[in-house]
Order: C-alpha cells, then sequence, then structure tokens
C-alpha cells in the first residue's frame, strides 16, 4: 500500500483555503518560518487590507449619501428624516467599530473620491432635481462625530 504523500502547502491552498490558513496559523505560533507559503501568505494579507479599506469606505460612503439626502432632498425630509437620521447612525456607530488610525487616515485621503461616488448616487436618487454641493461639505470628523441637527 502507498504511503500517501503530504501535501505542499502551495498545493493545499488550492485545494482548501481553510485548511491552508489553519495550517499557516500552526507553522507561525511554532515559528517554522521556513515552511510557510510565503507568496500565498503575502497574497491573503495584502487581500485583507482591501478588504478592510472596502469595508470602511463603503460605510463612509452610505453616511454620506443619507446626511446629503437629510441634509438637501427637502420635498423629502418630512417622510424620511427619521429614516436618515437612523441609518446615518447605524452606518456611523458601524464604521467607527471597524476604524483603525491607518483606515481613518485611509478615508481622510479618500474623502474626496468616496463623496464623488456619493454624490453621483444622490444624483440620480433625487432624478438630479436637488442641488448637491460639489465638493464634500463635510469633515471626516463632523462625518464620524455628530448626527445632523434635528429642524
Amino acid at each position: 500500500m502507498p504511503i500517501a504523500k503530504p501535501v505542499l502547502l502551495t498545493e493545499l491552498y488550492d485545494q482548501d483555503v481553510t485548511q491552508w490558513l489553519e495550517a499557516t496559523i500552526s507553522l507561525l505560533q511554532q515559528k517554522e518560518y521556513a515552511a510557510l507559503d510565503r507568496d500565498h501568505l503575502i497574497e491573503e494579507l495584502e487581500s485583507l487590507g482591501k478588504r478592510d479599506k472596502n469595508r470602511v469606505a463603503h460605510l463612509l460612503e452610505q453616511l454620506i449619501r443619507h446626511w446629503l439626502l437629510f441634509q438637501y432632498w427637502t420635498t423629502e425630509q418630512g417622510r424620511n428624516s427619521n429614516h436618515w437620521r437612523a441609518e446615518i447612525y447605524g452606518f456611523r456607530t458601524q464604521l467607527r467599530r471597524h476604524l483603525t488610525t491607518t483606515l481613518k487616515n485611509y478615508l481622510q485621503t479618500e474623502l474626496p473620491i468616496i463623496y464623488a461616488d456619493a454624490l453621483g448616487y444622490v444624483q440620480e436618487k433625487t432624478g438630479h432635481q436637488v442641488a448637491f454641493p460639489s465638493h464634500c461639505p463635510y469633515t471626516l470628523s463632523q462625518l464620524l462625530d455628530t448626527l445632523p441637527p434635528l429642524d
């Protein structure tokens, strides 16, 4: 009976990423760095960083969308203001839970791009009938720390 050949870590990655991750963690805990699948480990770490950036950017965009709708879409404000404020609160809370100093700095840098995406969305939603600011009227601190005022 032939002896089963041990699966190389690089092959395991292609077969089952979860098992690869468990094996990689075990190797790291045992300080067996030479046995690591460095290429895939780097790929996964880069992917993790991108995933985190995408998550916080998405949450910030959602927060900005609702803030713009609350503040500028006055014809719908009576019907939707409580909903929009609740959404702002929820997205802001989720965002603060995920923020690190690095991710906060990333959002500060990307704020104009994120705002442009949010602006495009709200313009479409309102049928281009609302005069939204062309540049972000909010600081990142305002977006993270305050709610729009109740009238």
